[in-house]
């Protein structure tokens, strides 16, 4: 990186924190609380990263879609207990801590842009000691969700930070989608929920395989 300011966006879930199992308990518990089926586990990782109402839309049969906001609000409900229980699992990836030690200089700002909504994503990162570490917090109650662009772009905006030299780090399409039609870089993650040819053909610059490739991999040259 050069010595201009440098926007650095991460997704939440699947990029930092890997929370597929109070995820998958969570939605399993908001179905089965409302009398359905309660999906699999790969249907559930592959909706994580949109906002709660889109995810769970995608994931109810055709013939109970009017039951979204029942389903969407026994998810809450689900995830603030399981979170209050002592065996509550979501780690984050190894060498996350690390590389947010490097990305610490003055040129570098960091922020999050998630389909969480405030509350849980600001209790996930206290939990961890990482609410200093991020300037700008984007999450589903500031915009539409992924893969629209507009919370990536307030973040730009408000920080005064031009697309070129901002780059949005994420593990699904929807982030993806979301840095290109920004105009942002767009940096892929191997170890979240989406696959690698999956990423690349949503339009990522690069995808990279470990936590401690992504400071060389953000040398923000232009997007394309």
């Amino acid at each position: 990186m050069d010595g201009n300011v440098k926007l650095v966006m991460f997704d939440f879930d699947g990029t930092l924190v890997d929370s597929q199992w109070a995820i998958v308990a969570a939605m399993e518990q908001a179905f089965l609380g409302v009398g359905l089926q309660a999906p699999e586990a790969e249907p559930v990782r592959r909706v994580v990263g949109l906002r709660l109402e889109t995810a769970v839309a995608d994931l109810l049969p055709e013939d109970a879609t009017e039951q979204v906001a029942e389903v969407a609000e026994g998810y809450r409900r689900a995830f603030t207990d399981l979170r209050r229980q002592p065996d509550f699992h979501e780690p984050l990836f190894p060498g996350v801590r690390e590389v947010l030690d490097l990305l610490d200089r003055p040129e570098v700002i960091l922020g999050i842009a998630t389909g969480k909504n405030r509350r849980g994503l600001v209790h996930s990162l206290e939990r961890h000691g990482l609410r200093e570490r991020f300037a700008v917090l984007k999450t589903a109650d500031d915009g539409p969700g992924k893969p629209h662009p507009e919370i990536l772009e307030r973040a730009m905006a408000e920080l005064g930070v031009e697309p070129r030299d901002t780059a949005m780090i994420g593990d699904t399409t929807f982030d993806m989608r979301m840095a290109r039609s920004a105009g942002a870089r767009a940096l892929g993650v191997a170890w979240g929920y989406h696959e690698v040819e999956e990423l690349s053909a949503a339009g990522a610059h690069c995808v990279v395989e470990t936590v401690e490739a992504i400071p060389p991999a953000l040398d923000f040259g232009s997007p394309g």
